[in-house]
């Protein structure tokens, strides 16, 4: 990585993100349910799409190539949302997040192999420290549910994959594509899949359409939105072996601002998770 300009958009991705994380709750919460919430997100990667393309004139990349690179980019983050809310409709929530949460070890695996990018011995620690981190962050309690079947489980490790992928592929895509084309086609594969959420949402429950449902969610997903953006100008500037693992960092800020919110103190394994991202990050930036 030939400067630091990687760095400054990850550290903003991870804000942005973590805060996002500790606010998602909210609109959820208030009755709003997670699919229609998808469907929020999708539609403000829109904005976000269009300041982007005015950065570029509005010259969006259209070449074969590019398009799909873009939307194989799009589909496997949008999807693997997409599925993951189908697996935790049958499956733990303690089991599927933290094997989702390890995707960045794929990441690293074919940036080794397809990227050939690598580290230092600071940088791997670092790698490693992340990894333990970002399970550990992830780590939930057992709770009492009727599990159906063990699609849950396919579907968790398609999720793992997916997202794993994806990152490198957004790395491939910043060689010959401009970041801010990726991240169009990224929002057009989004607002793509919004039928599909909507088709899986229980519209039989009560649904909150007041402020505290779509509007705040709107205000919510929308960090979550410029954080994507975020992340593939940190995919341009550096390498994917080391963005991937930082940037999924972000539940450390969420833990924080759970506490001062919520005043929800976090469990053991979050704690001792929280130190190693935070020795992680050091590894990183020095």
């Amino acid at each position: 990585m030939k400067n630091k300009l990687w760095l400054f958009y990850a550290i903003l991705t991870t804000l942005t993100w973590g805060i996002w994380g500790a606010l998602i709750e909210i609109p959820q919460k208030a009755g709003f349910p997670a699919t229609l919430g998808y469907s929020v997100w999708a539609l403000t990667m829109v904005p976000c799409a269009i300041v982007a393309l005015m950065l570029i004139k509005f010259k969006l990349d259209m070449d074969i190539r590019s398009i799909i690179l873009g939307m194989t980019i799009g589909l496997t983050g949008a999807g693997g949302q997409i599925l993951l809310f189908q697996a935790l409709k049958q499956g733990p929530a303690y089991i599927i997040f933290p094997i989702v949460s390890l995707y960045p070890v794929i990441t690293i695996l074919l940036s080794l192999w397809i990227l050939k990018e690598k580290a230092n011995r600071r940088g791997w620690l670092g790698v490693f420290l992340a990894l333990i981190a970002i399970f550990l962050l992830s780590y939930m309690k057992p709770e009492h549910l009727q599990i159906s079947g063990y699609l849950w489980f396919g579907l968790s490790l398609m999720v793992f994959l997916m997202w794993g992928i994806q990152a490198v592929i957004m790395k491939m895509a910043n060689n010959t594509m401009k970041a801010e084309s990726i991240f169009t086609y990224m929002a057009i594969s989004g607002v793509l899949l919004i039928p599909f959420a909507i088709g899986m949402t229980d519209f039989s429950q009560n649904i909150n359409w007041s402020f505290k449902g779509p509007y705040l969610a709107a205000l919510v997903h929308l960090l979550n939105a410029v954080g994507a953006l975020f992340l593939v100008y940190a995919m341009r500037n550096g390498d994917a072996i080391i963005v991937a693992p930082m940037t999924s960092l972000s539940p450390m800020i969420t833990i924080v601002l759970s506490l001062t919110i919520y005043s929800v103190f976090p469990n053991p394994a979050m704690i001792v998770g929280f130190v190693f991202a935070l020795i992680a990050i050091y590894l990183f930036v020095t």
